[in-house]
């Protein structure tokens, strides 16, 4: 069985939206783009390394649709590796499936998901919010790969809007703070749910 790694990129009150450009996901959201101005080598080298030994994309329907219109035209690393690997996509609709390897994912998402992680190593979701809602409240990931960004929208789709359940997780690794004042965090589902307990 593969491991499932959901890739999240967030603002300090966890706005998870549009993070890449304006044109994302501008439905009622002033602040598409934010996370551009905060990149840097160390987190860009955080980012490429989380990436390494993707074996399959797990994408929501909106995210699918804008990596499939970007990826095919792009060279580099990522446009490499995005294009090589299998796309899995979660949708109630007909997305359009012409980016090679793409395949969509059947009414029963917690099996699909589950077959798709039997079948390979190290799935990526990335993005796809409300795709994670589902895989939060299923406890369908393995690991939690978060950039906690220096600012406050106070607006936006957050992270954890509606589908995380009582979970614990665990540190996988020291957190890292980049020059631009980005947190990288790594955690992975634990056993169990939160105790309770006094001071």
């Amino acid at each position: 069985m593969g491991l499932i790694d959901i890739e999240l990129f967030a603002t300090l009150d966890l706005v998870g939206q549009s993070p890449g450009a304006p044109d994302e996901d501008p439905d009622g959201f002033a602040f598409g783009g934010w996370q551009a101005p905060l990149i840097d080598d160390v987190a860009e080298a955080q980012i490429a390394a989380a990436y390494e030994g993707t074996d399959a994309l797990l994408l929501g329907r909106r995210t699918y649709d804008i990596f499939a219109a970007y990826w095919p035209h792009q060279s580099g690393d990522f446009a490499t590796l995005f294009n090589r690997v299998p796309k899995f996509v979660a949708s109630r609709g007909t997305p359009d499936l012409s980016w090679a390897g793409t395949t969509q994912l059947g009414p029963d998402l917690p099996a699909a998901v589950r077959e798709v992680r039997d079948r390979h190593e190290h799935v990526k979701v990335v993005g796809s919010l409300d795709l994670v809602q589902t895989l939060l409240r299923e406890r369908l990931f393995d690991r939690l790969d978060l950039w906690v960004h220096p600012i406050v929208l106070g607006t936006g789709k957050k992270l954890f809007d509606g589908g995380a359940v009582p979970s614990n997780v665990t540190l996988l690794s020291q957190p890292v703070a980049s020059p631009k004042g980005t947190v990288y965090l790594r955690y992975g589902l634990a056993d169990g749910v939160p105790a309770t307990g006094t001071m």
